[in-house]
């Protein structure tokens, strides 16, 4: 009678553990589904008026954006294995013509891009370096810039120099001061001939 009881005791435990795990699962699921979309509010804090006065009386210095992989992520019609999970609708979809073919981009911006964007443009100036064709570039920076005029100076695979089998990035196209620049590209070998620039 006692090993039944113990016996009892075991399945039952059994049973509300497993019970148990099946709530946390669904729960888990639920809290992952409601935290995924919640949208992210940034604080604003305002420069004070003597770091207003110091941004104004000083030279800004130029930021040198990449596009492809580090601004956005797109894919083209003949993808053969998409990066993007399916489903994931693109922020803008660009169709242009390359080679007399008409080809459709599926473009993805990073996350808190238009953000990252604004904020920065208040503090340098803004400078597209890619690698692409004009014709796509061009039109991923319209939509980016979206008619706010940061994004005004580009520069685009015409000024690159093809070197073992990559496109390199000339600084020297944007200002003649090489110290007053920042690049933010997910591609450091397209600078390789700035090395003190690649950290």
């Amino acid at each position: 009678m006692r090993w039944a009881f113990v016996v009892y005791k075991r399945h039952l435990f059994l049973f509300v553990s497993r019970l148990w795990s099946v709530f946390c699962c669904v729960f888990r699921k639920q809290t992952q589904a409601i935290t995924q979309y919640q949208s992210v509010k940034y604080d604003i804090v305002p420069l004070s008026p003597l770091s207003k006065y110091r941004l104004c009386t000083l030279r800004r210095k130029v930021m040198v954006l990449d596009l492809d992989e580090t601004l956005i992520h797109s894919v083209h019609d003949g993808t053969l294995r998409p990066t993007v999970r399916p489903g994931t609708p693109p922020d803008f979809v660009l169709k242009v013509d390359i080679d007399h073919h008409p080809v459709r981009f599926s473009v993805h911006k990073r996350p808190h891009v238009d953000f990252f964007l604004n904020v920065i443009s208040q503090w340098y100036e803004l400078v597209i370096y890619t690698a692409s064709l004009e014709i796509y570039g061009a039109g991923v920076t319209e939509h980016l810039d979206n008619g706010r005029r940061i994004l005004q100076r580009r520069f685009y695979r015409q000024h690159c120099t093809y070197d073992n089998g990559s496109y390199s990035k000339n600084l020297s196209l944007i200002t003649s001061d090489l110290a007053s620049i920042f690049i933010l590209d997910n591609s450091p070998g397209a600078y390789r001939s700035y090395p003190a620039f690649c950290r």
